[in-house]
Formats: C-alpha cells, structure tokens, sequence
C-alpha cells in the first residue's frame, strides 16, 4: 500500500465504528477523511471543534466555500440541519461530555491507553489545541494512525514524548489492523489480511496481545 492507500484503509475502518445517532468529532489531519467513508444511512453528528456541527464530506473542487472548513482549515459541506457557533459552545459540548467519539491522529500510543499527539522534537509547534478537551471529554477515543514512522513502532511501551492525555485512549486503528487498550494491554482485534501476526507484533513495541477470536479487518 502507498500513503494515500494506507490513509484510506484506516479512515474506512474508523468510519465503521459509528453507530446511529452518535456525535462525533474528527481531529485535524488522516481523521477528517472519515467523513467521507460514513455510510449515507448512518445518522451520524460530525462536530468541528472551531464551531460547527452537521459537517459532510469534503468539498468537491471548483465549489469550495472558503467559510464552512474543518478544525484542519480544509474545505467541507455542511449536512441539513447542520449549525454554526463560537468556540465557548463548541468546547462546551465536548467538555460537557455530549461528544459520543473522537478520532485523533498520534506520534506515539501506550499500552497503558497514553496518548502524546502534539510535541514534535525540533520543531516549533503552538501546543495541544483541543485534542486535550477532547480525549477527556469524549465518551469514546478512538487513535487513527499509521502503525510506524518512517519503520520506527508508534505503539510503545511507554510514551518517550510529552502527553496529551493520562490512559484516556480506548481503540487504535492502524492499516495493520485494529487494537483495544485494555487493563491486561493491548489486544489486536483485527488483523489486515496483508499482515501475519508476526509482521504487527515487529511494528509494535508494545506487548501485543492476540484475541482469541482475531477476526480480519473490515475494509
């Protein structure tokens, strides 16, 4: 698979964990192309942390409007229904614990459930943004990445950079295959039929538990 094709892999696979009626928020970067994989028969609330609710799938090209973007500054439609506000009603809804799921990108996961997806060393960067609201105010995180970084794991033991958030991380959604952090650790749930089980457990640093029923990714 090339970058663009491991992008899609993950943001399908993400798109299926959503059931009807869930409000959900997609962070900045591989997340926001889930919105573009929801069934059209879910009725799934995407909400945009700079102040909109009702979001649907990218723009097509040539009919971009430059004022209905993603919290990544990309430009979207807007479902019917859908509602525009300030950011104190925004992170209201997410701190007051009306966001059902929130997807993220990482530079690192744990198998203790951290989650350090801001700090990048050598380079300047403004802070965490929302995505620290987000991780403890969302009923569900889910971490959509790819499983390595130029062939160095992303899945760790520990977490060597800063955090975003303390054992808040509940799922991890890789193009290798799927993960629960759970109080034993990591569990693989779902493996991508291009992979064996040894090829995941040499991309992860973490201990990687096998579920008993490991079922193939649904892609």
């Amino acid at each position: 698979m090339d970058k663009n094709e491991v992008k899609i892999v993950i943001a399908k696979r993400v798109a299926k964990e959503f059931k009807d009626g869930d409000v959900v928020n997609l962070g900045i970067g591989l997340p926001t192309m889930v919105a573009n994989y929801i069934a059209p028969d879910m009725d799934v609330t995407l909400q945009s942390e700079n102040g909109f609710v009702g979001i649907g799938p990218a723009a097509e090209t040539g009919k971009e409007n430059k004022y209905i973007v993603n919290a990544g500054g990309q430009p979207v439609t807007i479902k019917m229904g859908g509602a525009f506000f300030d950011s104190a009603m925004s992170f209201g809804i997410i701190r007051g614990g009306h966001v059902d799921a929130t997807v993220l990108g990482a530079l690192q996961v744990d198998q203790e459930g951290n989650l350090a997806n801001w700090k990048i060393p050598g380079k300047m960067v403004p802070g965490m943004g929302g995505a620290m609201d987000l991780v403890v105010g969302a009923k569900k995180v889910i971490v959509a990445m790819e499983h390595t970084a130029k062939g160095e794991p992303k899945i760790l033991k520990k977490c060597s950079l800063p955090l975003t958030a303390v054992q808040e991380v509940d799922l991890i959604i890789t193009e290798m295959g799927v993960m629960e952090v759970t109080t034993q650790g990591i569990v693989l749930k779902e493996i991508h039929p291009d992979f064996t089980i040894e090829d995941v457990k040499r991309a992860t640093e973490a201990d990687l538990i096998v579920a008993e029923d490991l079922k193939p990714m649904e892609i």
